[in-house]
Formats: C-alpha cells, sequence, structure tokens
C-alpha cells in the first residue's frame, strides 16, 4: 500500500488522523512542522504529501514550493490540509504547488477518495 507523509504540527490532528488512514491501509510517516516534513519528503520518498499550512517556521505553502522545486520530490503529489474554507485559501494553496486542497476536520471518505484518485488508485 502507498506510503504518505502527514505534515501537521497539532499532535492530536496527527495521532488521529494517521491512525484512520493507517487503518485503510496506508503507511504514514510523520512530520510535526514544515523542515522536518521537506526533509523526510526527500529522505523517504513518499508516494503523496498531507500538508498542514499552518505549520511553525516553514509553514505548509513554503515547504510545498520547496518540495514542488526539488527535482527529487517535484513527482509528489501534495495536498493541503487546513482549516480555512475560504475560495481564496483554496487558490493559495493551489498556486504554492499543491495538487489538491481538504478542510479539516477531516472527512476521511473525501480526504481517502481525494488521495485515490492522485495516486491512480482504484475506489473500492
Amino acid at each position: 500500500m502507498p506510503t504518505l507523509l502527514l505534515v501537521e504540527d497539532n499532535e492530536m490532528n496527527r495521532d488521529a488522523i494517521s491512525r484512520l488512514l493507517e487503518r485503510r491501509g496506508f503507511t504514514v510517516i510523520t512530520g510535526e512542522d514544515g523542515e522536518r516534513g521537506l526533509e523526510l519528503c526527500r529522505a523517504r520518498q513518499p508516494n503523496l504529501v498531507l500538508m498542514d499550512v499552518g505549520l511553525p517556521g516553514i509553514d505548509g505553502y513554503e515547504a510545498t514550493r520547496q518540495i514542488k522545486a526539488d527535482p527529487r520530490t517535484a513527482h509528489i503529489p501534495v495536498v493541503a490540509l487546513t482549516a480555512r474554507a475560504l475560495t481564496s485559501d483554496r487558490q493559495e494553496a493551489i498556486a504554492a504547488g499543491c495538487d489538491d486542497y481538504d478542510t479539516k476536520p477531516v472527512d476521511l471518505v473525501r480526504l481517502v477518495g481525494k488521495i485515490n484518485a492522485l495516486l491512480g488508485l482504484s475506489v473500492g
């Protein structure tokens, strides 16, 4: 099953989302901030990144820009995860290089559908 990198600074969210995705069969690695997320993305080459945008230090937008600018990681799809739900927030995420956008609290069915679509996996 695909490996997902979840970059999320809130420990409770990180733990809950990881467990939910692991129950769906995904392998999940986690980072607590943008810098660690970049390190893990380069070192572990996940199939997809779930990126919180409101991170301390390097925020999710900048981390995504760096992922997409690096030839080693540019091919990895990034889904922005945020509590911000305005159209302008989605546009900002896409402009930063995110391949998709999803809001928190996470709707697992919707999120897994987006992950499967980006990875070309069947929905079953």
